[in-house]
């Protein structure tokens, strides 16, 4: 049988996400992530067999260095014959794309026109996608975008009430994020549900130190919470999510910060960080929260409150509801977060099973509703992977 592996990547700014995926059945067969890139302490951790191994990759190793010890990793395992593409992760893709795309040099210039819509990821996203030509220049490499699921959102949930020009000239609208982690959670849903994907309708929660709420129609993305970048929406890590703009005026008239100061707090010093000025990780505020820490109770109540807040909206969106799904790094591993938006969403008749929610996490999935509940709240984990690694096998024509 003809090899399928295809070596999805996923680049940020100083880290470097890496994973060996069968396009066929998403088995993994190497995984793992080089952090601390361009800083002295620079590193790569993989997982191979159920072992873990990490290595200094040397003080101020970036991108680079990085792919040239995955590459030489995946030769001395005798896996570099068996891939036949390498996937890449790019958030957004405005409008240009409304699918994943073989990387060409307009496809890269597309991706740097993006940049200043998701001024975190597109310039962290390139600097992978021209390590890894490097490394792996024979092999087709793909782009799958967050941005292409909610592409077949209506008008009246992708527009802003701006002047209309702003669009039509400057494509000013909302794109939303996540779109591979919703496609394939929505996918798995309808799975577990017993029912076709074309006929669910499903709100999926995708919650980490980004997170996005998304209401998907009949298999397909009809609203999601994050806009034009990754800044709107819920609350995050360090992102701010939806505040009053007039904010900004005041800050900037009234306060004396600069522009600069503004987008920096917004995207680095909001959110979990801003609320409870101690720390982004979730985890950390869980902690705070069982020592009594009144920042800590403070920010997750917000952030869980903002949270039922959006999926409860988003019941406008879909004829019915078949099930609210939770996943992503704290939407499959926070019992409490999952308790305290499911406990606020009582309305819907929906009712906590709490042994269910305590069982339902660390890589498990499962229903968390009692059987009398309306419908059923679910916990799936994502495998954005392997929904890339599918797309680039594709257009890789294997």
């Amino acid at each position: 049988m003809q090899s399928k592996l295809v070596l999805v990547l996923n680049c940020g700014s100083s880290s470097l996400k890496f994973a060996l995926i069968d396009s066929q059945n998403g088995d993994e067969h190497l995984s793992g992530l080089a952090e601390c890139l361009s800083l002295l302490e620079a590193s790569i951790i993989w997982k191979l067999n159920g072992e873990k191994i990490q290595e200094d990759l040397g003080a101020g190793a970036a991108h680079r260095e990085a792919l040239e010890r995955l590459v030489k990793l995946i030769q001395d395992e005798g896996f570099n014959d068996q891939i036949v593409a390498v996937g890449h992760r790019v958030v957004h893709g405005g409008e240009n794309f409304t699918a994943s795309a073989l990387i060409t040099p307009e496809v890269v210039k597309g991706i740097e026109d993006c940049a200043t819509l998701a001024p975190l990821h597109n310039p962290a996203h390139l600097i992978g996608i021209r390590a890894a030509q490097a490394a792996f220049p024979s092999l087709p490499q793909t782009a799958v975008f967050d941005t292409a699921f909610h592409q077949t959102m209506p008008e009246n949930a992708y527009l802003y009430a701006l002047p209309y020009k702003l669009y039509k000239q400057h494509g000013v609208r909302r794109y939303g994020m996540h779109g591979t982690s919703h496609l394939y959670v929505s996918r798995k849903a309808a799975e577990m549900l017993g029912q076709d994907v074309a006929e669910t309708n499903v709100i999926v929660a995708h919650l980490g130190n980004g997170s996005s709420i998304c209401a998907v129609k009949d298999g397909k993305s009809v609203d999601t919470s994050m806009g034009m970048t990754p800044l709107e929406g819920v609350v995050m890590g360090t992102r701010s999510g939806d505040f009053d703009p007039a904010i900004i005026f005041h800050l900037v008239d009234k306060l004396g910060y600069s522009l600069d100061e503004v987008n920096t707090m917004v995207h680095k010093q909001s959110g979990l960080l801003g609320l409870s000025e101690q720390s982004s990780d979730c985890r950390f505020i869980e902690e705070g929260m069982e020592e009594g820490k009144p920042e800590s109770i403070r920010a997750h109540s917000v952030m869980c409150y903002r949270l039922a807040k959006q999926i409860a909206a988003y019941a406008a969106a879909l004829p019915r509801i078949d099930a609210i799904v939770f996943t992503g790094g704290i939407g499959e591993n926070s019992a409490n977060t999952r308790k305290e938006v499911i406990e606020r969403l009582g309305v819907f008749g929906l009712k906590l099973d709490e042994q269910s929610n305590l069982d339902a996490r660390f890589g498990n999935d499962g229903c968390i509703t009692t059987a009398d509940s309306n419908f059923k709240a679910l916990v799936i984990p994502t495998n954005e992977e392997w929904i890339i690694a599918q797309d680039s096998a594709r257009l890789a024509g294997v």
